[in-house]
């Protein structure tokens, strides 16, 4: 009897602790995609709280359905939220919604047709092994898009988060495939609750310690506080400045952008300076949070010049892409038109006609 009752108690606490954090994000950061997208995961999350239970046996009702719908339906909230997270040009696309829908039917469906019919372990696993694919998405987008973020201190705990909340996923996930049904099922709810709750709010603890404004940009304008300099932050200032007429000499003279798999650390090499200070370099003294913007904002600009150059009329615009350091087209185009608002042929067309 005492197992259940903490048991419920932590789901409680946790379930309580979600809608305040979810009202919180939604009220602070309601405009920005990431900020909700984050606080859809936190409600998501709460109907997990509620409904999730390992090793159970019993038919699930049709009250309880919705809810374990909604909690597998999560995962591809928490795989969009990692995506607009680490992406701030990242836009949510009708497709999206379509995969959210398909999952959470799924469940919905295993919960009242396929697991009565073909017996609970076989819908069980087939859930889990949706949501673990999931969650191996998130992971790696997360580590591909890890490397380009700028903002030292939202690096370390956007990690944190999506590392947390994969890591506490993967493990559920799991138990709900391998752990047999007996007497263990009362002693892992339990468990489970309790990381559960201790996920969350260690979640929430990182999120108090950074500026909000930083892990859900464009959330707030930041007010720029005069401070008068001091003579070492003048002599920093200095240095700081030399660094990045260096990083401009590379940009521009060596168009360094346009080789293959350039790095914020073969930038910092070539500069001699550590790879955090090239990164503190380029936020703070020329205003960019990803370093694959700070790239392709050069090579967008040269590819300008191309399309407007009369004598490159002939030239096709995959060639001029290439050039600029673009792998492919479609990366190209998308850049361009977030840049520019109109495609590169568009730019194209619109300085031959002003020509």
């Amino acid at each position: 009897m005492l197992l259940p009752t903490i048991d419920i108690a932590l789901r409680g606490a946790t379930v309580a602790l979600l809608l305040v954090l979810a009202a919180s994000l939604f009220r602070g950061f309601g405009t920005v995609l990431a900020g909700r997208l984050a606080a859809a995961f936190a409600l998501g999350s709460a109907a997990h709280a509620v409904s999730y239970s390992i090793g159970s046996t019993s038919p699930v009702s049709l009250a309880h359905a919705p809810l374990i719908a909604l909690s597998t339906g999560n995962v591809v909230v928490f795989w969009l939220f990692t995506r607009a997270l680490f992406d701030e040009a990242f836009k949510l696309r009708w497709w999206h919604a379509l995969a959210w829908a398909v999952v959470t039917a799924f469940s919905f469906v295993n919960c009242m047709w396929i697991a009565p019919a073909s017996g609970v372990r076989i819908a069980v696993i087939a859930v889990n092994l949706v949501v673990l694919g999931f969650i191996v998405l998130a992971v790696t987008q997360t580590i591909a898009s890890w490397s380009a973020d700028l903002v030292e201190r939202r690096r370390r705990v956007r990690v944190f988060i999506v590392g947390a909340a994969a890591l506490y996923g993967g493990i559920n996930a799991v138990l709900q495939i391998v752990l047999p049904i007996g007497q263990l099922v009362e002693i892992a709810n339990t468990v489970n609750s309790a990381v559960l709750a201790a996920v969350v709010a260690a979640i929430c603890y990182a999120m108090m310690r950074v500026d909000g404004a930083d892990l859900f940009p464009a959330a707030s304008e930041v007010i720029p506080v005069t401070i008068a300099p001091t003579q070492s932050v003048v002599a920093e200032a200095a240095q700081d400045q030399k660094l990045v007429d260096a990083l401009m000499r590379l940009m521009g003279d060596e168009r360094i952008y346009r080789h293959d798999n350039i790095t914020i650390g073969t930038l910092a090499t070539k500069l001699g300076i550590p790879e955090y200070r090239l990164r503190r370099l380029i936020n703070q003294r020329l205003g960019y949070r990803n370093f694959n913007v700070f790239l392709n904002n050069h090579r967008i600009e040269e590819a300008k010049a191309a399309l407007s150059d009369p004598t490159q009329a002939e030239v096709p615009v995959i060639t001029i892409a290439m050039d600029a350091g673009f792998q492919s087209l479609g990366p190209f185009n998308r850049a361009f038109k977030a840049r520019t608002g109109v495609t590169p042929t568009e730019y194209r067309r619109q300085n031959a006609s002003a020509a």
